[in-house]
């Protein structure tokens, strides 16, 4: 490493503190009633109902969702044996791959001992304290040994990632690159270059998923292991000895389908790689230089397909892409084991994501537009997000069907639903709104659907079956970046496009709009010139005239003048004076909606009134019972400023037109989000428990507030939501995602069923009128 990488890699492990990891607790303990629970005497009861049954441990402790990462150091990646302490750094690292990866809480334990039966011992002494252990970094050939003897001693799940993850991620890639070029997996000649831990593992894996063992020649460095061989030769080398007249890896790569390098740097060279069969496949895997580097061996043979351990190639093969998963779902089964059945479930599902298209997160994160199945894409990549969904649910499939799973899942759509939050930390909080929308679908309109992030969200949505998408934009752009993007929807099967390059389409539009807006300074040509470079326009007619349910803008440009043409063409719901902005912020803790976040600068006390009472209808429609708090610097008259009284009259207007609704104020901010500062306050509050809707004084305010509790909190925001339209109307910003265009669509369809079915009233102050 350069000096400067080494300074910084000192210094991220140095401050802010020490080291990479921290335990947290998940309870409160802020008084006595807490501690009694947590701690004496309330744990006993705890203690008693793991005593009579003993998977309970899984249902009150951490146990379930803890993994102990293992080392004694004797051969860290790159380093050797450094011994026990100095493998720590490494060992924090893979907790926290474990834990941002897969959610899953990990204990590093460093282990100074070498002697096989003195590690199994302490390792298998553990077992009440994890649901699963993940050896790292030992040495072969003593990793064969522990791993089978804690194997064989132990309930939970013992897994050496780099034997068997490797393994895992070296048989995806091998198992498409076949498919790639059509070749059947029992008649592949496979030569491996090492025959250490990692070497063996992938041979053992492969042989799993139908590799002929006979068709497989295994090399060290005395070269390949036949039968008779004695040099340098033990029991777990004797396994793979075949028989074969090759007496160098030279000889051996001679008409191989397959090589997997798992030794180092030079020792496939581009004259033997010229000698292998057609379309021949490469795991160059040596770290950090390659048995051969990727530009010779494509030199000697342009038809190869090359994979690495490195970043800066196509096709990295690395850990990260199983281990967490895999773990995520074995622990989440209650696995005993984890058996060649998951193995083989957890390779191919890694396989089978790769012939999806690519998502923008891996887009983004890699700087590139696409990527699709094929010879420089036989792998996915490490921050891929939808591993985790489908490889966990493999595993747990897998585990299950083999009669290894001690709480089976009993729904799997369930399940993978719930793994999606770890992709999506929105997914809990919209799941009832994306189940409301796939129940009656309903046509929104994109006014940027040339966008790149539209055309991705556009197949999610699809694929979801939320709503049919209308991009506005010429047809043959949208048709261009859809191919661009590798993506599968096709214009007119499963997406509409409004071409503005139609004349007859904008002229019919000009007509509209000049009817709507002829008295308000539009003339005929400018109509005419609105419709044909204002998308948002567009989008704003065809939900006026109904040819739309729904509509999204606002991913170019300024949102407040996306505002003033939605609201022109659009209107307001009858009743309403102003729409409002909601901004609802996903957090571990829960769920709020802030408003008004993004529309009116300095509401009166009516127009909090009626955008309090909008914004209660739009959380419940996620399935939260609002319970709303109005804002100011002062509680409950403390202060008689301007802004207190406003929020004190609202207070007043909401009672007599919402008398339902569970509503407060004017509090200030920690009045309304802790129980013990309300009840100090103001024990005779009306709230049950602590707010979840904030209603803000003024725009500033609430966008101040919004912005700090989703930053502090590491929110996801869902939003803007906007509310007083007289239809399904919202206008995104330009730093949405992909994934927030697709949860505003949900939010737009469920609004549109609201609107069609009369479900939205006629406006929250048309009872005072």
């Amino acid at each position: 490493m350069s000096d400067e990488l080494d300074k910084m890699a000192l210094d991220y492990h140095r401050y802010p503190t020490p080291g990479k990891i921290s335990v947290q607790p998940t309870t409160k303990l802020a008084n006595q009633r807490d501690l009694s629970l947590a701690y004496s005497p309330g744990v006993a009861a705890a203690c008693n109902a793991i005593v009579a049954d003993p998977l309970e441990a899984a249902n009150m402790t951490a146990r379930g969702n803890l993994v102990a990462v293992i080392s004694n150091g004797t051969a860290v990646l790159g380093l050797g044996n450094i011994g026990a302490l100095a493998s720590k750094p490494v060992m924090e690292g893979k907790g926290v791959l474990f834990k941002k990866f897969a959610g899953i809480d990990v204990f590093d334990i460093e282990i100074d001992a070498t002697d096989i039966d003195k590690v199994v011992d302490i390792v298998v002494a553990l077992e009440p304290t994890f649901g699963g252990i993940n050896l790292e970094d030992i040495g072969a050939p003593a990793c064969f040994e522990i791993e089978r003897k804690c194997r064989e001693r132990m309930g939970i799940p013992v897994f050496h990632d780099d034997q068997h993850g490797t393994a895992i991620c070296v048989g995806a890639a091998i198992y498409n690159a076949l498919r790639l070029v059509e070749k059947d997996i029992d008649k592949v000649k496979v030569v491996c270059s090492g025959a250490g831990a990692a070497a063996q593992a992938c041979m053992a894996l492969i042989v799993s998923m139908g590799v002929t063992k006979e068709n497989i020649i295994v090399c060290d460095r005395s070269g390949p292991i036949y039968k008779g061989r004695t040099e340098k030769m033990d029991k777990y080398k004797e396994y793979w000895a075949v028989e074969t007249d090759a007496r160098s890896i030279m000889e051996a790569v001679k008409g191989a389908d397959v090589f997997v390098g798992v030794s180092g740097p030079g020792t496939l060279t581009g004259e033997m790689v010229r000698t292998m069969a057609d379309n021949p496949i490469i795991m160059a895997l040596a770290n950090p230089t390659p048995e051969i580097m990727p530009e010779e061996a494509k030199a000697a043979r342009p038809d190869a397909i090359i994979a690495t351990g490195r970043s800066d190639f196509p096709n990295q093969v690395n850990n990260v892409l199983c281990f967490p998963f895999l773990f995520r779902g074995a622990l989440d089964c209650g696995a005993t084991t984890i058996n060649e059945e998951m193995k083989v479930a957890a390779t191919k599902a890694i396989a089978d994501l790769t012939m999806q298209e690519v998502s923008e997160v891996v887009a983004k994160a890699y700087g590139v537009e696409s990527l699709s199945f094929g010879r420089e894409y036989i792998i996915p990549k490490p921050f891929d997000p939808r591993l985790i969904v489908e490889v966990s649910a493999a595993v747990a499939q897998a585990a299950m069907d083999s009669g290894v799973a001690q709480r089976p899942i009993e729904d799997m759509a369930a399940y993978r639903q719930k793994l999606a939050q770890y992709m999506y930390k929105t997914g809990f909080a919209m799941k009832p709104v994306f189940d409301r929308a796939k129940q009656d679908p309903k046509k929104i309109a994109y006014a940027d659907g040339e966008q790149e992030r539209i055309l991705r969200a556009a197949q999610v949505i699809v694929d979801d079956g939320l709503a049919r998408p209308v991009l506005i934009g010429r047809r043959e752009v949208i048709e261009r970046r859809i191919n661009r993007f590798g993506l599968r929807i096709k214009v007119g099967q499963d997406v509409d496009v409004f071409d503005v390059t139609s004349a007859d389409s904008v002229d019919s539009l000009a007509d509209t709009l000049r009817q709507i807006m002829g008295r308000s300074g539009v003339t005929p040509a400018d109509a005419r010139y609105q419709v044909r470079t204002n998308p948002t326009v567009i989008a704003s007619l065809l939900a006026h005239r109904g040819e739309v349910d729904g509509m999204l803008c606002g991913l170019v440009g300024r949102y407040d003048r996306h505002i003033a043409w939605v609201r022109d063409i659009i209107g307001l719901r009858r009743g309403v004076r102003e729409p409002s902005g909601l901004e609802l912020i996903v957090m571990d803790r829960g769920t709020i909606a802030i408003c008004d976040t993004h529309v009116t600068d300095d509401p009166d006390a009516e127009e909090v009134a009626e955008m309090a009472v909008m914004a209660a209808e739009v959380v419940n429609r996620f399935g939260i019972e609002p319970r709303v708090a109005l804002l100011a610097h002062s509680n409950y008259g403390d202060n008689d400023d301007p802004s207190s009284r406003k929020m004190r009259e609202a207070y007043g207007i909401i009672r007599k037109i919402a008398p339902d609704l569970e509503i407060d104020g004017e509090m200030k901010g920690d009045t309304a989000l802790n129980k013990s500062v309300r009840d100090r306050v103001n024990p005779d509050s009306t709230l049950t428990d602590n707010a979840n809707v904030l209603v803000c004084p003024n725009m500033d305010a609430a966008n101040i507030a919004y912005n700090l509790v989703k930053e502090t909190n590491e929110g996801m925001s869902v939003g803007p939501i906007l509310i007083g339209m007289a239809k399904s109307a919202h206008v995104i910003t330009p730093a949405i995602t992909t994934r927030g265009i697709v949860n505003m669509t949900a939010v737009a369809v469920v609004a549109a069923q609201d609107h069609e079915s009369g479900a939205i009233p006629a406006g929250p102050l048309s009872q005072m009128t």
